[in-house]
C-alpha cells in the first residue's frame, strides 16, 4: 500500500517514525517533518484569524467613531456660537480650539490630564467673560490672573464645570481605554501566534500526521486524544495565557458596557457646547455679585478710557444675551453609525474569545483533516499502528506537560516572550478596570494633602479645610465664600454608575455638592507673556473697551464701592 514509487524499505533507519516496514527514506522523513511544522503553524494562524480580524476591525471602527464625535462636537460649537455671538466668538475662538486640541491629544494617547485641560479652559474662559461683562474697565494680565486663580472659590460658572468634568472625564477615559485595549488585543494575538515549533514539537507532529503515510496508511487520521496531547505540548506556553487573557476579555466587555450606559461618549461629546453655553449664562446672570467679590479681593480696576459707566438699560439695548440651545440645535452625533450598535457588535464577538488559548488544541483537533472523530476510537492512528490510543490527555499550560507522552516539554524553562505577553495583558486589564470607575492610571500619582487654614476678612473670621496639591500655595477664601470647589481638576472623585434620580443615560445634575475637604485645588496655570495663548496684543494691559461696540453681554452697573486694599494680590 505504499504511495511512493520506491519499494518498502526494511533497513532504512528513520529518526521520527516507528522502526518497522516503511515507505519513506530518511530524506523523505525530513521533508515530511518540515511539512508537518508548516501544517501546524497554518492551523494556528487560521484558527486565530477571527481574533485578529475582530480586534483590528473593531479598533478601527471605534477609533473612527470616537474621533468623529470629537470633530462633530467642535464643529457644532463653532456653528452655534458663531451664529449666536458673531465676531465676539470668532475673536476668542482659539480658547475653544485649544480645548478640542487637548481632548484629541488625550484620546490619542498623549500625556494630557483631562482635569488640567478642563481647568485651564475654564480659567481662560472666565477671563474672557469677566472682561466682557465689565467693558467699562480695563484689566491687566495680573488682574485677570487674580480672577482666574480664585475661580475655585468664586464658582463663576456654578456647578457646570464640575458636571462637565465628571461626564467628559469618565467618557473619554473609557473611550481611550477601550480603543487602546482593542489595539493591545490585536498586538498580543499577532505576537502569540507568531511561534516556532521546537524539535520535540516537530517530532510529535510528524509522528501523528505523516508516519501513517510512511507505513502505507495515508488515509488514516491520528486518534483524537493523540492529537490533543501533541497540540497541548506544542502550545503549552500559549495555554499559560488563559487566565490573564480571560481577565482582559472580561475587562474589555465591562468597559464597553460602561460606554453603552453611564459613560456614554456620544452624550459627553454632545454636552460640551451645551454646558459651556449654560456656564456663560450663569456667569452673566450672576455678574454683579461675582464682580463685587472680585473687586474686593483683587482691587478696584482702572476705568477704560472714554467708556463712562452706563446703566443696564443703556448698555443692554442691542446686545444678544447668552442662551442655551434648543433641542434641535444640539450637536449631532457621528453619521452612519451608532455607539449602542458598535458596543453590541463588540460584545457579541468578545464572548467566544474567552478560553481561546486552552481551547485552541481542541479547535485544531476537531478539524477532520487533522484528526479522526472523537467517536472513532479503534480505527485511527495511535502513534504506532491502527488502534485505540490508551494514554490520558494531559492538562493545559506548561506545568501540566510534565507527563505528556507525545511531546517532551521542559517545564523549568518558561518562554520569555509568553511571560512578556502575560505582563502586557495584566497592564492592559488594570487600565481597563480603572477606566470602569472613571480613573486614568496615567494620572493617579499626584499627591494631595489636606490641612486646616485659619482665614479672616473684613466681614468674618472662620476656619476651613482645604485640600491642595503639594506644589500649590494655599490662599485665603473669597469674602463671604466657604471655598467650595468648582471647575477644577479633581482626580480623586469617586464615580458612581448611576446618578440619583436619573437613569443611566442622564447627567449628574442632582449630584450633591462635593465636600471641600476632599476637593484638591487645581495646580497654578503657567501663563504665556508673549500674548500668543491668551491673545494679549496690547502690552501688559488690555482693555475690554477695545472689543466691538456691540458688546456680547448687557452692561451691568455695579453698586458704589469704597476703595479698599485688595485682599488676594
Amino acid at each position: 500500500g505504499c504511495v511512493s514509487s520506491l519499494p518498502p524499505l526494511v533497513c532504512e533507519h528513520l529518526r521520527l517514525c516507528p522502526l518497522d516496514y516503511t515507505c519513506c527514506s530518511s530524506q523523505m522523513e525530513e521533508t515530511l517533518a518540515l511539512q508537518s511544522e508548516r501544517d501546524f503553524l497554518k492551523a494556528v494562524e487560521e484558527n486565530s484569524q477571527f481574533l485578529l480580524t475582530t480586534f483590528t476591525l473593531r479598533h478601527r471602527r471605534f477609533d473612527e467613531f470616537f474621533r468623529e464625535l470629537i470633530d462633530l462636537s467642535e464643529k457644532s460649537m463653532n456653528q452655534m456660537f458663531t451664529k449666536t455671538y458673531g465676531r465676539l466668538f470668532t475673536q476668542n475662538a482659539h480658547v475653544f480650539q485649544e480645548l478640542f486640541v487637548e481632548l484629541r491629544s488625550y484620546y490619542s494617547g498623549g500625556s494630557v490630564s483631562l482635569s488640567e485641560v478642563l481647568s485651564d479652559f475654564w480659567s481662560r474662559l472666565v477671563e474672557r467673560v469677566f472682561s466682557l461683562v465689565n467693558p467699562q474697565y480695563q484689566f491687566s494680565e495680573e488682574y485677570l490672573e487674580c480672577v482666574s486663580k480664585h475661580a475655585e472659590q468664586l464658582q463663576p460658572f456654578g456647578e457646570v464645570p464640575r458636571r462637565l468634568r465628571v461626564q467628559v472625564s469618565r467618557a473619554f477615559i473609557a473611550a481611550r481605554a477601550l480603543s487602546q485595549g482593542l489595539a493591545t488585543g490585536r498586538d498580543i494575538v499577532n505576537k502569540a501566534t507568531k511561534l516556532t515549533a521546537d524539535s520535540e514539537c516537530v517530532r510529535g507532529l510528524m509522528r501523528q500526521w505523516y508516519c501513517p503515510l510512511c507505513r502505507g496508511l495515508p488515509a488514516l487520521r491520528p486518534c483524537h486524544p493523540l492529537c490533543l496531547n501533541v497540540m497541548k505540548g506544542c502550545l503549552a506556553n500559549q495555554g499559560d495565557l488563559d487566565t490573564e487573557w480571560n481577565n482582559f476579555i472580561d475587562a474589555l466587555y465591562q468597559v464597553s458596557e460602561k460606554l453603552e450606559g453611564p459613560f456614554n461618549m456620544e452624550l459627553a461629546a454632545d454636552s460640551i457646547s451645551v454646558k459651556v453655553s449654560e456656564a456663560i449664562m450663569h456667569m452673566q446672570e450672576n455678574s454683579v455679585s461675582i464682580s463685587t467679590k472680585v473687586f474686593q479681593g483683587c482691587g478696584s480696576p482702572r476705568p477704560a478710557p472714554g467708556r463712562p459707566k452706563r446703566s443696564p438699560k443703556e448698555s443692554g439695548g442691542n446686545r444678544r444675551p447668552f442662551r442655551t440651545y434648543s433641542p434641535e440645535e444640539k450637536p449631532t452625533t457621528a453619521a452612519g453609525t451608532n455607539l449602542d450598535r458598535l458596543v453590541t457588535e463588540l460584545k457579541e464577538r468578545l464572548r467566544p474569545m474567552r478560553g481561546f488559548w486552552v481551547s485552541l488544541p481542541h479547535t485544531i483537533c476537531n478539524d477532520e483533516k487533522m484528526a479522526s472523530d472523537v467517536t472513532n476510537e479503534d480505527r485511527c492512528w495511535n502513534g504506532q499502528t491502527r488502534g485505540r490510543y490508551l494514554p490520558d490527555v494531559t492538562g493545559d499550560g506548561l506545568v501540566s506537560q510534565i507527563n505528556n507522552p507525545e511531546v517532551e516539554v521542559d517545564i523549568a524553562r518558561p518562554d520569555v516572550r509568553t511571560r512578556q505577553l502575560i505582563m502586557e495583558l495584566r497592564v492592559a486589564t488594570n487600565k481597563l478596570r480603572h477606566a470602569q470607575s472613571g480613573q486614568d492610571m496615567d494620572f493617579m500619582d499626584s499627591q494631595y494633602k489636606c490641612h486646616k487654614r485659619a482665614s479672616s476678612d473684613a466681614f468674618e473670621e472662620k476656619s476651613h479645610f482645604r485640600c491642595v496639591h503639594q506644589s500649590q500655595p494655599s490662599f485665603l477664601p473669597f469674602p463671604g465664600e466657604e471655598g467650595s470647589g468648582s471647575g477644577g481638576g479633581d482626580q480623586g472623585e469617586r464615580y458612581n454608575d448611576d446618578w440619583p434620580g436619573y437613569g443611566p443615560y442622564s447627567p449628574p445634575y442632582n449630584k450633591p455638592p462635593r465636600n471641600p475637604a476632599s476637593d484638591p485645588a487645581k495646580p497654578p496655570r503657567v501663563r504665556e507673556r508673549n500674548g500668543s495663548k491668551l491673545n494679549r496684543n496690547h502690552g501688559r494691559e488690555r482693555s475690554a473697551a477695545s472689543q466691538p461696540s456691540c458688546c456680547l453681554l448687557p452692561l451691568l452697573s455695579l453698586p458704589f464701592m469704597a476703595t479698599v486694599a485688595p485682599m488676594w494680590r
